[in-house]
């Protein structure tokens, strides 16, 4: 397989990884909302939730990701000595694997039908996967060191203004 068709399918299984990231914690959400239901309401969303989330992690998400690493480590091959910004990127990307490891455990949660964090908790983790988005993004597009550091103070701008934005969100939304 050529550099191009490695490349292709690395970034189909990127695009398929993210959707099942940033949906399984909106579902996340969707399901620590329903503890303020009344019953049979709670139960039937919760299984319905559940259900879903499992699918969703089982059917696209963990797959996803087991090839978005394949194919990556497939393409180091041609890159021989591996530059700075690929570097920078692996450590993006093994945060974004940590990510997806605490998910699969909030995941194992609701399974359980335990809720362990908050709605406005899981608002806030959901916006994590988009700052690994960002942030891997710039660096695979500009790559170069001083376009990597301004990545990472985008990184950390864009944390303060979701975070910003979250809790202005919690206040309207509280009315």
């Amino acid at each position: 397989m050529s550099f191009l068709h490695l490349k292709s399918l690395h970034i189909i299984f990127v695009v398929t990884w993210f959707a099942g990231l940033f949906y399984i914690v909106r579902l996340f959400v969707y399901y620590a909302e329903t503890e303020q239901k009344p019953e049979p309401e709670k139960s039937i969303l919760q299984k319905q939730f559940a259900l879903m989330q499992k699918r969703l992690w089982y059917g696209i998400t963990w797959p996803s990701a087991v090839l978005t690493v394949f194919m990556g480590l497939s393409l180091l091959q041609y890159y021989t000595p591996i530059p700075t910004w690929l570097w920078i990127k692996l450590g993006f990307v093994a945060g974004l694997l940590a990510y997806h490891l605490y998910c699969h455990r909030i995941f194992q949660q609701h399974q359980k039908g335990l809720v362990r964090q908050s709605s406005t908790t899981l608002r806030i983790w959901n916006e994590i996967a988009t700052l690994f988005l960002v942030s891997i993004v710039f660096l695979v597009v500009l790559k170069n060191g001083l376009d990597a550091t301004w990545g990472v103070l985008w990184f950390i701008g864009l944390s303060v203004a979701l975070m910003v934005a979250i809790m202005l969100y919690k206040k309207v939304r509280r009315g």
